[in-house]
C-alpha cells in the first residue's frame, strides 16, 4: 500500500470515529477511572473499566471533548482492549505508545496492534502524538489507579 492510500484510509479511518465513536459515554458501574486532560490543545476525557474477578476488562468506555485524532484513538482503543486482561492491556498500551512515537514500525515489527496500526504516521507529527496517546496514558492511568492524567 503506497504513502497516498495509506494516509486516505487513516484519514476515512479518523473522521468515522470521530463522527461516530464506539463506546462513548459514561459508565455507572467502573471499578477502574481516570481523568485525562492534554494542556497544549484543550484535549479532556473520562475513561472507565470494568474489571471482572478474573481481570478481565469486561466493558470500557470514554468521554469528553477532543480533537478528531484524540476521539478516534478513544474509541479504537476501547474496542481494541475489551476482553483484554489488564497485563495484556498495558502491554497493548506499550506497543502503541511505540507506535505513534515511532519507535515501532508496524510493517517490520510483531505486533498486537491490528487496526490500530493506522496510526503508525503520526510520530510524523509530533504534536499530535499527545493527542492519538491521552486517551491511552488515561486508560493506563486508571488501571493503576491514577485520578487524573496529564499529558504535559
Amino acid at each position: 500500500m503506497g504513502y497516498d492510500s495509506k494516509t486516505e484510509l487513516y484519514q476515512q479511518v479518523i473522521l468515522e470515529h470521530n463522527k461516530k465513536p464506539r463506546n462513548f459515554g459514561k459508565m455507572d458501574d467502573a471499578t477502574h477511572d481516570a481523568e485525562g486532560y492534554n494542556p497544549l490543545c484543550g484535549d479532556q476525557l473520562h475513561v472507565y473499566l470494568h474489571i471482572n474477578a478474573d481481570n478481565v476488562i469486561d466493558n470500557i468506555t470514554f468521554e469528553g471533548e477532543g480533537c478528531a485524532i484524540s476521539k478516534a484513538s478513544g474509541s479504537m482503543m476501547t474496542q481494541a482492549l475489551k476482553g483484554k486482561t489488564m497485563d495484556e492491556a498495558k502491554a497493548l498500551f506499550t506497543e502503541f505508545h511505540d507506535l505513534v512515537t515511532g519507535k515501532l514500525n508496524p510493517e517490520k515489527c510483531e505486533h498486537h496492534l491490528g487496526k490500530l496500526a493506522i496510526f503508525s504516521g503520526i510520530w510524523h507529527f509530533p504534536s499530535r502524538v499527545k493527542c492519538a496517546s491521552l486517551s491511552w496514558h488515561t486508560m493506563k492511568g486508571a488501571l493503576d489507579k491514577e485520578q487524573t492524567i496529564s499529558t504535559e
